[in-house]
């Protein structure tokens, strides 16, 4: 009879580490790296230490690509201070699992199988396989994006900057824009304007466009795009991410249009393609970039709900984007359309989609509404602000999405810690802990219950 130690029943008894749990836990990491790194007074532009609770909101802010902000950038942090940001804005972005692959790539070392499915689960992909050839396309096509951003940016900026800070204007703003984190360093024209001196600005507002929109495309479809070039060939998934994707930015262009078209806070002094532009940046930069073009603060009622509309369904999966995600929202308005036709199944390009998928994007929309509500009545609750600007803001964090109509730095302190847990749950919580629970084989039913029947509607 073999008798087992106890020391070798331990170890049989020991789990693997969760991928998700890993990917929790290297964010939570990076978190307090960037904490330390902003505490210290070389980090401040003045050479004082910023204090504990501006450094941990401004690095769970950059780690998970949000961009809410208790001080102005430029005139917050010095030059180290920015670096650090926008280092964790990139690794945040594209994924702690991107960086590791530069290095596991460069030394041509065999990828593990436990490395493979953390990847694999980084970038979204269900395929182990597929996941390494898909990471490195995606790390040369970022690179390619953010540098082609950063040129168009720099050339635009080096007449009025000139070279060297045109140069750093470029290379920020393009690395911020393409991670969806919409932090900026134009405070030294006016703090705290974000991209409103440059709302009039074709050049500036449509490449910042473009590159949001790359971003918050996915990865995984833009490797099928590449391989595949015939749209009829394309998987339902990528058919409905570009599908949903171009019907929310129209949508959105329009109805921003629509309520602030002659509002003279925002829209109301510009031309006719002025007003277009911006309002089809406003619907960009909504789903979860968080530059802002117009002044959420002076937008119309009407205006605030449709940003934070949008600001919920946020980009798609496996991307640099936040929010619930596209495919996500497009399930479930296929759902309420085949239920309302009193049909019980949900097809798209046909093919039908699964129940289980269904109630997946029903829970996860359920989870993310029911906190942003919860969100906005604390900070109302506990701040001087109404619950239009406290909805708003909750949105906001658990979108990562950053716009804000102003309020942030005045939030309470328990507004402000509330803030730093929605922006780690909504790239943390949405992007693997969420996902990975809804993903797993639900255990067998020990006990089965009667059926009864309700009054529903």
């Amino acid at each position: 009879m073999k008798i087992t130690s106890p020391q070798n029943k331990n170890k049989s008894r020991r789990r693997p580490l969760n991928t998700n749990m890993l990917i929790a836990l290297v964010f939570f990491g990076l978190i307090i790296l960037g904490t330390a790194l902003l505490t210290l007074p070389v980090s401040s532009r003045d050479g004082k230490s910023c204090g504990v609770l501006t450094a941990v909101f401004t690095a769970t802010s950059s780690t998970c690509v949000t961009g809410l902000a208790l001080r102005d950038t430029w005139t917050q942090w010095s030059g180290f201070g920015q670096c650090v940001i926008i280092t964790l804005i990139e690794i945040g972005g594209l994924g702690f699992m991107s960086m590791a692959s530069f290095v596991i790539f460069g030394l041509k070392r065999r990828v593990s199988m436990s490395q493979q499915m953390v990847i694999a689960q980084s970038i979204g992909a269900d395929d182990m396989n597929d996941a390494i050839r898909v990471q490195k396309r995606m790390l040369l096509g970022c690179v390619g994006a953010e540098l082609a951003g950063a040129l168009v940016l720099t050339i635009r900026f080096i007449g009025d900057y000139g070279f060297a800070k045109a140069l750093k204007l470029g290379l920020f703003h393009s690395i911020s824009a393409f991670c969806n984190a919409g932090f900026d360093i134009f405070g030294f024209e006016t703090p705290g304007e974000s991209m409103i001196p440059f709302n009039r600005d074709p050049a500036v507002m449509l490449t910042l466009s473009a590159l949001i929109i790359i971003g918050g495309i996915g990865f995984l479809v833009w490797d099928e795009i590449f391989r595949i070039r015939s749209p009829k060939k394309w998987s339902v998934y990528t058919k409905l991410v570009l599908f949903t994707s171009a019907g929310l930015l129209l949508a959105g262009t329009a109805l921003i249009s629509l309520t602030e078209w002659c509002n003279p806070e925002t829209m109301g002094e510009m031309s006719v393609p002025e007003k277009i532009l911006a309002a089809f940046f406003q619907s960009v930069t909504s789903r979860t970039a968080g530059f802002d073009a117009l002044g959420q603060g002076t937008m119309t009622e009407g205006g605030k709900a449709v940003t934070m509309f949008l600001m919920l369904i946020g980009g798609s999966s496996g991307s640099t984007a936040g929010g619930l995600k596209t495919v996500t929202f497009i399930v479930i308005v296929l759902f309420l359309i085949s239920r309302m036709k009193g049909n019980g199944m949900v097809c798209a390009f046909g093919r039908m989609i699964p129940s289980s998928q269904v109630l997946n994007a029903l829970t996860i929309f359920g989870v993310v509404t029911l906190l942003s509500f919860f969100g906005g009545a604390v900070i109302c609750a506990t701040s001087p602000i109404s619950f239009t600007d406290g909805l708003f803001e909750a949105v906001s964090a658990i979108a990562t999405v950053g716009l804000t109509t102003g309020i942030t730095p005045s939030l309470s302190l328990a507004g402000k810690i509330l803030m730093i847990v929605y922006m780690f749950f909504g790239r943390v919580g949405i992007l693997t802990i969420s996902l990975g629970f809804l993903r797993e084989k639900p255990s067998a039913q020990k006990i089965k219950f009667a059926d009864t029947n309700l009054l529903i509607g």
